[in-house]
């Protein structure tokens, strides 16, 4: 009974540190993939900030169809718009928000820490264009009362 107690111990363990080998390379390999350079990327669309906040408030299912991906590789846009904000996000990015006047809603726009200089120059209530990646789009919030903003990622001002 001994010998088929060791031998039980010993797969049980070998299986163990294959298990943690394979989970511990995946992790690895989940962490260290190139990140995605969304500059370099091709523009899906060009557009307003009000134009693309006005589709996510008539149709917000459509929208997320339409610029929403669920492997995570949602689409690169190109936003043109006022410049109604700019301000620092507790990381030190800096977040552009672009709204037109009578919008209900706009667009904010987080930059990385490589692209922050690129918008130094930037005064509200200049017209710009800016490329990112969408993550969310606009729509309101009836607990608050208020409209919340489309949200682009890994921004950068287009020249």
């Amino acid at each position: 009974m001994i010998p088929k107690k060791k031998k039980i111990l010993k797969i049980g363990v070998i299986l163990l540190i294959a298990g943690l080998l394979i989970g511990g390379g995946t992790v690895l390999y989940m962490f260290n993939m190139p990140h995605r350079n969304v500059q370099s990327a091709s523009t899906d669309f060009s557009l307003s900030a009000s134009q693309l906040v006005a589709e996510y408030l008539e149709n917000p299912a459509e929208s997320n169809e339409k610029y929403l991906a669920n492997d995570g590789e949602s689409k690169v846009l190109e936003i043109k718009g006022t410049v109604a904000k700019i301000s620092e996000d507790f990381k030190g990015q800096k977040v552009v928000l672009l709204k037109g006047t009578s919008d209900k809603a706009g667009v904010s726009c987080t930059f990385t820490k490589e692209t922050n200089e690129n918008i130094s120059n930037t005064r509200v209530g200049e017209i710009v264009t800016i490329k990112g990646v969408i993550r969310l789009g606009a729509s309101f919030d009836s607990d608050l009362e208020m409209y919340e903003n489309v949200v682009l990622e890994k921004s950068d001002l287009v020249k």
